[in-house]
């Protein structure tokens, strides 16, 4: 028993999703506002990840030495020892990690395409 095929949704990817005028024909000028707009999804889609983990570090770097304060109060000695002998290399970590993402960003932004 063979049922009927459906149709899958038109992918940002599909090239009939270029047809932007519904001529069924699709354009040169077409493929190129179709590259451009996936262009600018993918450079919103990184930015928002930037602001994300940016963020994700501004929280773990404001929210250690609350952890070292509250395992202190809780009584747990040995534990704020240890949470803050590591602290020196955490904050380094996510400094470097933050640093050298932007960085690469940066260098990757300043580098521009040969295509605009």
């Amino acid at each position: 028993m063979a049922g009927k095929k459906k149709e899958a949704a038109a992918s940002k990817y599909d090239p009939k999703a270029a047809d932007y005028n519904g001529d069924g024909v699709i354009t040169n000028e077409e493929l190129d506002m179709q590259r451009k707009m996936l262009e600018m999804e993918d450079a919103d889609a990184q930015r928002d990840a930037i602001r994300k983990m940016a963020w994700f570090a501004l929280f773990g770097l404001l929210l250690y030495p609350i952890g070292i304060m509250l395992t202190s109060w809780l009584g747990l000695d040995t534990a704020a020892q240890l949470i803050a002998d590591i602290a020196p290399t955490y904050f380094a970590s996510i400094a470097v990690l933050v640093s050298a993402f932007f960085g690469a960003d940066a260098l990757k932004g300043r580098g521009g395409s040969s295509d605009d």
